[in-house]
C-alpha cells in the first residue's frame, strides 16, 4: 500500500551561498525522496529559503537596496545551485511568503489562547548609529575575565570565559564602529514548560528521534524545567510584525519552522489540495532532515507549536552530523570552504552525491570528505566498477537487441532481486552507507562474469554471435538492476541508462524482472575518471586571503614550529612504557554541561556493548553538547579514576591545541569502532 510522505530539509539562510557542508543535508534529504517515489509512495520534498532576521536587513543596509530584492536574488542563486546537484523540490518557497505570515498569526493566536505567551524584559546593547539591538556576534571589546582586547559579545577565544555582551569592557559595535548603549525593551516569550509531560512522551518514545538524541534531550533538558523561549525582537527588524503587539517582529526562528507548513501550502494551492491533507491528517507522515546543530528547536519548541496549534507532529526528525574535510573543519584559507558552484566549475555532482552516500549512516557521526579517498572512491566504484560493466558490452551489440529470452545465468539476476529488498531497508532507515556497499558488491559479481566470458574474443567467432548476445544480455542486465538501487543517489546515470536500454527506469520493482527484446543504443561516456588537477583546481579557486604559490616553488605544507616550541617534547619512553597506556575508540552518547564549571562538559562514553565511561573534559569553550552526539573520539580507557567535586571521571579523551577555543578532538577515521585499541 503507497505512503503518503511528506518530507523537509532545513531552510538555508539567505544571507549566504550554498556550500558542499550544506549539500550533505540536501543530498542526503534528496536520496530518501527519490528512493521512496521509486517504490511507489506519495512522496513530497517541500523547502525554502530562510529570510528574516537583523543579519538580512544589515546587509540590504550595506548594499543600499531592499531586502525584498536581496533575499530573491539570493533565492534564484540557491535554486541554481541545487537544481545543478539534482536535488528536486516539489516546492521551493519563501519565509517572507503572504502563506507563512498567515500560519505565523494562526500558530501565535493558539499559544496565546494556550496562555503559553508572555512578556519580560530584556536588556541588549543598542546601536544608536545603525539604530538597531546587536546580537553577540556584532559585538566586541575586551574580555572581562582575562582582559584581552578585540573578543566576541558571548565568549573569549583567549580564555574560553563566557559572558553576556553587556559585561564586555569598551564594547564596539561591530556594524558602525560606535560604543553601543544599554537598552531594555520588553519581549514576548513562549512557555513550553507547561507541555513538558507531552515533550517528554513524545522524544523518549515512538521511535521519533535517534536513540542517542532521546537520550541527549533526557539527560540535557528534560530532568529540569524547560526555559522559555524569546520569540520576538523589536524594531527596527526584518521580519513579520506580530499582529496582537505592534513595533514588535517573529523572532527568525518563530517564523522558520512554520515555513515547512507555508511551502507546503503553496503546492497545495498550484495543486488544488488542501493543506489539512498533508498536516492534519494520520493518514500523512512528516519526516524532517536536519543538523545535529539545530536539534534543540526542532524536537523541543517545534513539536510544543504544532500541538498546540494542532497540526501533525513529525513522524521522525532525521539529525545528521557535520562535514569536515580532509579530518579538519572547512577552512576558506586552506581552500575546503567550498562553495556549491566553485565545485561545479570544476567537477560532476554525480562524485559528490556518491561520496556522500557511502559514507552516511543512520547515525550522528560526522563526515570526513578526504579528498584522495573521494578521487579514489570515484574511479574505482563508479567509473571502474559500475559503468565499467556497461562500457565492456554494450558495444558488441550496439543497433541490435538484447536475447528475446533472458539466458541462464547460474543465478546471478536472482540473487540481485533478493538484495534489493535489503537494500531498500538500508535507504529507508538512512544507512546509505551500507546500501553502497551491497551495490558495489552486486558490480563487482557482473564484472568478474565478464571478465570470465571475455565477450571481446567471442566477438571475433562469427559462429559464437548468439552466445555473444546472451553474454551481454546478461551483463546489460545486471548493469540495469545496479543502476535501479543506486538511482536515488545518481539519477542522471539512470536516466543515461534508460536511453541506452530503451526503457525509463522508474521503478524499484523493475530490479526485479529481467529485460528482453530491447534495442540496445550506441553506448555514450556515462561517466568519466576524476583528475586530481580538477580537484586542486576547485581548492585553489575556493581559498581566500592567500597567495597560490607557483608550482615547485614551495612546499605544499608550512606547518608552523611554534606549537613544538610552546610544549616541548617529552622524555623519551619506551615501547613497553607505550603498550601501558591503553587508547580505545569511544563514541560519545551523551554529552552536558557541568554545573559550576565554566571549562568542563560530561561525557558519557561508549566502548561498545554496555561498556560506559563517565569522563570530564575541558572541551566546553571550543564544542557545543549537541554537536558531540554521536561521535568517535579516543580515549585513555585505562586512566585510573580519579574524584572530581562534579563526580567521578573514568578516563580521558585525547585532543590537541593549546585550549580555549583551540581544542581538537582526536577523530578516527571513518569505519573505526567503538572499543577497538589504537596501536
Amino acid at each position: 500500500m503507497s505512503r503518503r510522505i511528506l518530507v523537509t530539509a532545513a531552510l538555508p539562510y539567505a544571507n549566504g551561498q550554498i556550500h558542499i557542508g550544506h549539500l550533505v543535508e540536501y543530498v542526503q534529504t534528496d536520496i530518501w525522496v527519490r528512493f521512496q517515489k521509486l517504490r511507489g509512495n506519495d512522496c513530497r520534498f517541500f523547502c525554502a529559503d530562510d529570510t528574516h532576521g537583523t543579519a538580512i536587513m544589515i546587509r540590504a543596509r550595506q548594499e543600499g537596496r531592499s531586502e525584498e530584492v536581496m533575499i530573491q536574488e539570493m533565492k534564484e542563486s540557491h535554486l541554481q545551485d541545487f537544481n545543478d546537484f539534482r536535488i528536486e523540490f516539489d516546492n521551493y518557497g519563501s519565509t517572507n511568503s503572504p502563506e507563512n505570515r498567515e500560519l505565523c498569526n494562526r500558530i501565535w493566536v493558539a499559544l496565546r489562547d494556550a496562555g503559553l505567551v508572555s512578556e519580560k524584559d530584556v536588556t541588549q546593547l543598542f546601536d544608536t548609529k545603525e539604530e538597531t539591538f546587536l546580537a553577540d556576534r556584532f559585538v566586541k571589546g575586551t574580555c572581562p575575565k582575562c582582559s584581552t582586547e578585540n573578543q566576541y559579545g558571548d565568549n573569549c577565544e583567549a580564555c574560553g570565559s563566557t559572558y553576556s555582551p553587556a559585561e564586555l569592557i569598551n564594547p564596539v559595535s561591530t556594524l558602525s564602529g560606535t560604543t553601543p548603549e544599554i537598552r531594555t525593551a520588553p519581549h514576548l516569550f513562549v512557555s513550553i514548560e507547561k507541555l513538558h509531560g507531552f515533550l517528554e512522551e513524545w522524544t523518549q518514545t515512538g521511535n521519533h528521534l535517534q536513540p542517542e538524541v532521546s537520550n541527549y534531550l533526557k539527560k540535557q533538558f528534560l530532568t529540569e524545567p524547560l526555559r522559555d523561549w524569546d520569540v520576538s525582537r523589536p524594531a527596527p527588524y526584518f521580519g513579520f510584525e506580530i499582529s496582537d503587539a505592534p513595533g514588535h517582529y517573529w523572532y527568525v526562528w518563530f517564523d522558520a519552522p512554520i515555513g515547512y507548513i507555508a511551502s507546503t501550502w503553496e503546492w497545495c494551492k498550484k495543486q488544488d489540495e488542501g493543506l489539512s491533507k498533508y498536516w492534519q491528517s494520520n493518514d500523512t507522515e512528516i519526516h524532517h532532515f536536519i543538523g545535529k546543530d539545530i536539534t534543540y528547536f526542532h524536537t523541543l519548541f517545534w513539536p510544543a507549536m504544532l500541538k498546540t496549534a494542532g497540526f501533525n507532529l513529525p513522524t521522525k526528525v532525521h539529525i545528521h552530523g557535520f562535514l569536515t574535510v580532509n579530518g579538519e573543519k572547512m577552512s576558506k584559507s586552506r581552500g575546503t570552504f567550498v562553495n556549491a558552484r566553485t565545485y561545479l566549475n570544476h567537477l560532476d555532482p554525480a562524485y559528490f552525491r556518491y561520496y556522500i552516500a557511502s559514507k552516511l549512516s543512520n547515525g550522528l557521526d560526522d563526515l570526513d570528505l578526504n579528498l584522495q579517498e573521494f578521487i579514489d572512491k570515484a574511479n574505482a566504484d563508479l567509473v571502474g566498477k559500475l559503468v565499467n560493466i556497461a562500457s565492456r558490452c554494450a558495444k558488441f551489440i550496439s543497433g541490435n537487441k538484447m536475447s528475446s529470452k533472458y539466458p541462464d545465468d547460474g543465478g546471478m539476476f536472482n540473487a540481485g532481486a533478493d538484495a534489493g529488498e535489503r537494500i531498500a531497508a538500508c535507504y529507508e532507515n538512512c544507512d546509505y552507507s551500507q546500501a553502497m556497499r551491497e551495490i558495489m558488491q552486486l558490480a563487482e559479481v557482473a564484472n568478474k562474469y565478464i571478465e570470465d566470458q571475455q565477450p571481446w574474443t567471442l566477438k571475433k567467432d562469427p559462429e559464437k554471435q548468439d552466445e555473444l548476445r546472451d553474454i551481454c544480455s546478461i551483463a546489460l542486465n545486471l548493469f540495469r538492476q545496479i543502476v535501479i538501487y543506486i538511482s536515488p543517489v545518481l539519477p542522471e546515470l539512470a536516466t543515461k541508462t534508460g536511453e541506452l536500454l530503451s526503457e525509463k527506469l522508474h521503478a524499484w520493482s523493475q530490479a526485479s524482472t529481467p529485460l528482453t527484446g530491447h534495442t540496445v543504443n550506441k553506448f555514450t561516456h556515462m561517466m568519466k575518471r576524476i583528475e586530481e588537477e580538477q580537484v586542486q583546481k576547485m581548492i585553489e579557486e575556493s581559498r581566500e586571503g592567500q597567495e597560490v604559490p607557483e608550482e615547485n616553488t614551495a612546499p605544499e605544507w608550512d606547518d608552523s614550529a611554534q606549537p613544538l616550541e610552546d610544549e616541548p617534547m617529552s622524555e623519551e619512553c619506551s615501547i613497553d612504557d607505550f603498550a601501558k597506556v591503553d587508547l580505545r575508540v569511544a563514541r560519545i552518547l551523551e554529552a552536558q554541561h557541568v554545573e559550576g564549571a565554566d571549562k568542563l562538559l560530561q561525557l558519557t562514553l561508549s566502548l561498545g556493548g554496555d561498556n560506559r565511561r563517565n569522563v570530564f573534559a575541558g572541551i566546553k569553550s571550543a564544542y557545543s553538547p549537541e554537536e558531540l552526539i554521536g561521535r568517535l573520539v579516543v580515549c585513555v580507557a585505562n586512566l585510573k579514576p580519579r574524584k572530581m567535586r562534579f563526580g567521578l571521571s573514568e578516563g580521558m579523551v585525547c585532543a590537541s591545541g593549546p585550549g580555549g577555543k583551540e581544542v581538537f578532538l582526536l577523530t578516527p577515521d571513518s569505519g573505526a569502532q567503538p572499543g577497538q585499541r589504537v596501536h
